[in-house]
């Protein structure tokens, strides 16, 4: 069965306004205009497949939320306070080869990098995700299936203006030789670099803006990626216990495993800037500035988020305060 197989749209009748939609998926605004109103879904949409590292089943849905609402995340299989996850950098609780959020009580989900990678590129600013188990499904390894449901459930502007996170002074974040940091710009530029002591890898780099077209080409079917001699090492810690060739690029010495080989010569830094993508848009709100990675991490990129809004000097709102979801727990 295909990807697009297992994902469901259960939107309702009223027309996707197509303009907005193909501006929101393609260019996120094509100009560095910060005045826009909020958007949510317009309809929902589901999927269902199994966790990377759980190896459990899952069905997620994609649902809208009202304004000032945020990503959250409902366990459905959860009761209480257990089951309400908001999606932000101060839920993070786990970011070893994936970003788990959790919330005090017992509720967590693993692997939330993909879906929130194509909400923050559609310019989604509100919604629910359900999710009846304890890790997002993998899919197939990208975000490309998470962008066809938000193409498939539509989107709607709300009826109040979406504040961003202005970058007024660099942010900076290193370990170990590796380097993650946020300056100020005018656009939502992602600039990724990564090493890899492996012929099919070595040095690679890849620039985007958010506010240019392309992500859903260019970024969104970079799938994530793995080294066959680490499978075996990686389930013995509890990892990959669903990863297979149907959702992870694997690399065997100089060779890629995977039939029909990669999808973009270079896949793997492209992967690594759209994990950055999702761990940014942890944030809570956009941000307007340009990241820039050395060899990033999930790990890397909430603690730079944490020293981010640790520096009440480095950043500034886009809009004069209103009533808006705080930035910390």
């Amino acid at each position: 069965m295909s990807t697009q197989e297992n994902i469901a749209s259960v939107a309702n009748e009223t027309k996707v306004p197509q303009g907005l939609l193909a501006t929101a998926l393609s260019s996120h605004g094509a100009n560095t205009s910060t005045a826009r109103n909020q958007r949510t879904l317009r309809g929902q949409a589901q999927c269902t497949g199994v966790g990377v590292h759980s190896g459990e089943k899952a069905t997620l849905r994609l649902l809208p939320a009202d304004i000032d609402t945020g990503i959250v995340f409902l366990r459905t299989d959860l009761k209480n306070g257990a089951r309400t996850i908001s999606a932000r950098w101060d839920f993070s609780i786990e970011t070893q080869l994936c970003t788990q959020i959790g919330n005090g009580q017992g509720g967590k989900v693993s692997t939330i990098e993909h879906v929130m990678a194509a909400l923050s590129a559609a310019g989604i600013d509100n919604a629910t995700i359900e999710v009846d188990g304890p890790e997002v499904p993998i899919m197939d390894g990208s975000a490309d299936p998470f962008v066809f449901m938000i193409e498939m459930a539509g989107i709607v502007e709300q009826k109040a203006p979406c504040r961003e996170i202005i970058i007024r002074q660099p942010v900076l974040f290193e370990s170990n030789g590796k380097r993650v940091s946020l300056l100020p710009s005018d656009e939502r530029i992602f600039d990724v670099s990564i090493s890899f002591d492996r012929k099919l890898i070595q040095n690679q780099h890849y620039v985007f803006s958010l506010e240019a077209e392309g992500f859903k080409s260019e970024i969104s079917r970079a799938r994530t990626f793995g080294f066959f001699e680490d499978v075996e090492k990686m389930t013995k810690l509890g990892f990959m216990r669903g990863g297979s060739l149907e959702n992870a690029v694997v690399v065997k010495g100089d060779e890629i495993m995977n039939e029909g080989g990669l999808r973009y010569e270079n896949e793997f830094v492209r992967h690594k800037l759209l994990d950055a993508v999702g761990d940014i848009a942890m944030a809570g709100h956009p941000i307007r500035g340009r990241y820039e990675g050395v060899c990033p991490g999930h790990a890397m990129n909430n603690q730079l988020l944490r020293a981010l809004f640790a520096n009440e000097a480095a950043w500034e709102w886009s809009q004069p305060a209103q009533e808006t979801a705080p930035l910390s727990a």
